[in-house]
Order: structure tokens, then C-alpha cells, then sequence
């Protein structure tokens, strides 16, 4: 649903700086002055940047670069061991939400960033969630932030500083 997308966007966010406050479940019902004022006092050492993502009905694909040592395990634990407390609790269920352990690529080169980049902006038009046409709508995907969307969670510098502009990213994107 809705909610559980935009429950794993926050989740996302919310877990990648080194020492989250407090768990997410807690922070969301804090009032908006004690969220405020905890986001604004918590360290800002991140454990991974947001490259790129996208969240699909059956799994999930995430651009990462580690930023300490253990980086992305550790940010992948707490995102999914969040995210499956709150679906579990949510939809009255128990056991993994996510099947098996994460698999990782490590990105060896500039050319391969670039092309992880789009086969993640793609993955909902390959799959047949969306038409080619309606790629650039799907909003459980960082490929809106790319062309010029607002979007807090990401940090897709390291993707568009190779393009002159986002135009020729998208193109980029499209015409694979």
C-alpha cells in the first residue's frame, strides 16, 4: 500500500545517519517540536549516502556508498529490521519480510555506476509494474530526484556530475 512505501522511504532516510536518536517507530509519535528538535541535535555522520533506489511490490534495489567501515551492513539491518517490525505489526504477521540476505555488487567503475543506475530507474518498466511512458511518474523510485524533483534522502551527485544535465540523464535513461 501507500503507506507502507512511504513507511519505507522514512525508514530509509531515517536509518542511514550513524546514531539514530531513537527507533523510528518512537520518533513518529513525537510531536512535530521534539522531532524537530531531535533531528536537529543527532549526529549528521552518516553510515551510507543514497545514491539511488527503488522500491518495487516484491523487493528493492538501493544505490549505496559506504561511508564507514560496515556501512551498509549495518544501515541494511536496521532499515529492514525496522521496516519488518512496522509491516509485521501493521498487517498482523510474524517472521522475515525480506527473503534470504542481501546481495551486494561492488561498483568497480564509473561506467558501471552509470549503468546501475539506470537498470534501478528501469527495474519498474522492465518488470511490467508501469509502461515506458509512465516511468518518469513512478514515485517509489529516485529517478523523479534525478530530473529536478525534491528529495531529501538522496545524494545522486556522483551519477549526474557525468551529465551536462539532467535532460541527458533522462535521455540516458529512456533510451537504453
Amino acid at each position: 500500500s501507500k503507506s507502507d512505501y512511504y513507511r519505507a522511504l522514512l525508514a530509509l532516510d531515517y536509518y542511514q545517519f550513524v546514531n539514530p536518536p531513537i527507533k523510528l517507530s518512537k520518533f513518529k509519535v513525537l510531536p512535530r517540536e521534539d522531532k524537530d528538535k531531535l533531528l536537529s541535535e543527532r549526529d549528521t555522520n552518516k553510515l551510507v549516502d543514497i545514491v539511488g533506489y527503488v522500491f518495487m511490490p516484491n523487493h528493492f534495489h538501493l544505490l549505496l556508498k559506504q561511508n564507514v567501515d560496515n556501512g551498509i551492513s549495518k544501515y541494511l539491518s536496521k532499515f529492514t529490521n525496522s521496516y519488518t517490525r512496522y509491516f509485521n505489526t501493521k498487517h498482523n504477521r510474524v517472521g522475515p519480510v525480506f527473503q534470504g540476505v542481501f546481495k551486494a555488487v561492488y561498483v568497480e567503475s564509473e561506467e558501471q555506476l552509470l549503468h546501475l543506475s539506470r537498470y534501478i530507474h528501469l527495474n519498474p518498466y522492465v518488470s511490467n509494474i508501469v509502461a515506458k511512458k509512465n516511468i518518469l511518474e513512478y514515485p517509489w523510485s529516485s529517478l523523479q530526484a534525478y530530473l529536478g524533483g525534491q528529495n531529501y534522502i538522496i545524494d545522486a551527485s556522483s551519477v549526474l556530475h557525468r551529465f551536462k544535465s539532467a535532460q541527458d540523464y533522462k535521455s540516458f535513461v529512456i533510451n537504453h
